[in-house]
């Protein structure tokens, strides 16, 4: 298990994992997972939050395991704001669906991170500016 995230070596909020299995034995599936969108740049909007679009439980993701979603929520949801969910309406986060924030939004994103520095900010910001080379990023809900 990669221990940078990992939860059972003192970490509070994120986890990751190299493969399923890990994931499965950890915690079965009960994760917001935040992903990389990495569709197309001209992909549209409708597609990139199509739920048939959307690949689950990819290696390079980071999880919130539902035992500290409350942790997440507290100091992060005024971080991650007016994502789009798939019925194309904007909003807070939406543990139960798709939000997508686009690398225009991530940047802004890093931009609260580092000024708030919420509880283990630095992990996510860290996987955050790897964002360049993708097309926004998902928080897939449970």
């Amino acid at each position: 298990m990669n221990t940078d995230f990992n939860l059972r070596e003192g970490l509070k909020v994120f986890h990751r994992f190299n493969n399923q299995e890990e994931r499965r034995a950890y915690g079965g599936s009960a994760f917001l997972e935040l992903q990389y969108c990495k569709m197309k740049p001209d992909t549209s909007i409708k597609k990139i939050v199509a739920v048939g679009s959307v690949s689950h439980w990819q290696n390079d993701s980071i999880y919130v395991h539902m035992e500290n979603m409350e942790d997440f929520y507290s100091n992060y949801s005024d971080i991650f704001v007016d994502g789009l969910y798939n019925n194309m309406k904007r909003g807070q986060i939406d543990v139960n669906g798709i939000n997508y924030y686009s690398k225009m939004q991530i940047f802004s994103i890093v931009t609260d991170l580092e000024l708030k520095k919420p509880k283990e900010y630095v992990l996510l910001l860290e996987w955050l500016k790897n964002v360049v080379q993708y097309n926004g990023v998902y928080i897939l809900g449970i």
